[in-house]
């Protein structure tokens, strides 16, 4: 076993792979703690997991496991695909949701594979109404409807169409209501007031369904929004639910290695269209990750990474498999070919991160790139 060693991390190197570039550690412990913190929110309903993206590019099949063993039985992708590839790391009494529902010519294996679609217009629900006739078997579902955000969900109009087909009888098992909040993160926006307005009068419409409506925002909008059984995504891996400071805590740690150390001196062009003029010597350093592995060309001139507490800035463009950082902040020779700085972490939070490159959390988790070691803990 060999440790890769700098100021502030050591890595216990388990999986064979000496002298990469970067060190994605994900934290399956902290994801856990914050799967119970989400259930203590929700009670007394109950807390799926929104694993879609693999768990934010965290790792569905891990992620789903974990939480799997801390009681949670709901779990939500967002496509077809994702279902599929996830259904066999899990026991049968999970149920996988697909929250963009299906497209034609996936309803058999989905009802073979003991998948759950979550319907989103009349012709969803028709396609697989249909499925279960044609098998003979009655088939489970969730049906959202659109409160507001004008994505997905049955529209107004069709809610006649669906009540029509229900009072018929089906062969739809309906396992809940769902709707989607759009402004959960601001608790101040009326459209979360608007939006509760109208699963409640969807509830009345069609009585005696459970209710699906809280995500991980809409937890800490209080006790009205907790209808049923909450979707929490970006709070079980350690993003803020809301534009206050999160309360959730932190999963993931990225360290990248350092390519290259080098002087230069006053008036030197740094990067791609030499952007970036230094305006005195600088002693600079090049590290081994860019924008191919999910860290923004928005950084540029804009972004920071730590070493030992220290904020050493990003000069010149992002480039795709490089940044340039200013290192003249720490004593000579304090890094060089091999150490690793800290990208995301202690220091530098990735709602940090996500703020300087002008974007959100979610974008920043979803987007880290598959060449960093992965190490689970």
């Amino acid at each position: 076993m060999r440790t890769v060693r700098s100021k502030e991390l050591e890595i216990d190197d388990v999986g064979g792979v000496e002298g990469a570039s970067g060190y994605l550690t994900i934290d399956l412990a902290a994801i856990g703690r914050n799967f119970e913190k989400l259930a203590r929110e929700a009670a007394p309903g109950a807390v799926g997991a929104v694993v879609k993206a693999d768990a934010y590019g965290l790792g569905a099949d891990r992620v789903a496991a974990k939480v799997y063993s801390l009681g949670c039985r709901h779990f939500f992708v967002a496509q077809f695909v994702e279902a599929i590839k996830l259904r066999p790391a899990l026991p049968d009494d999970a149920k996988i949701f697909v929250l963009n529902g299906l497209q034609p010519g996936n309803e058999d294996i989905c009802a073979n594979e003991n998948i759950v679609p979550v319907v989103n217009s009349f012709q969803q629900w028709r396609n697989w109404a249909a499925t279960a006739g044609r098998l003979g078997r009655r088939l489970r579902a969730a049906v959202q409807f659109d409160t507001g955000m004008s994505r997905l969900g049955l529209p107004p109009v069709e809610r006649s169409l669906l009540a029509a087909d229900l009072a018929e009888g089906s062969d739809i098992e309906v396992l809940f209501l769902m709707s989607h909040l759009a402004s959960a993160d601001d608790e101040n926006n009326a459209q979360n007031w608007d939006q509760l307005e109208q699963i409640h009068a969807i509830a009345m419409e069609f009585p005696g369904y459970d209710l699906s409506f809280a995500n991980s925002g809409g937890l800490f909008l209080g006790q009205p929004y907790r209808l049923g059984l909450a979707r929490p995504g970006i709070a079980l891996y350690g993003g803020a639910p809301t534009n206050k400071p999160t309360p959730m805590e932190a999963v993931v740690r990225l360290d990248v290695a350092v390519v290259q150390t080098r002087s230069v001196p006053a008036n030197t062009k740094v990067g791609y269209g030499g952007v970036h003029v230094t305006e005195s010597e600088t002693r600079l350093a090049t590290i081994a990750a860019g924008y191919a592995d999910g860290l923004p060309r928005s950084l540029s001139d804009r972004g920071a990474v730590y070493y030992a507490g220290l904020r050493l800035p990003i000069v010149g463009r992002v480039s795709m498999d490089s940044i340039t950082i200013d290192i003249t902040a720490l004593p000579e020779g304090t890094i060089g070919l091999g150490s690793l700085v800290e990208v995301i972490g202690p220091n530098h939070t990735l709602e940090e991160v996500a703020r300087e490159a002008g974007t959100i959390s979610y974008e920043i988790l979803t987007g880290l790139g598959h060449r960093y070691h992965r190490q689970y803990r």
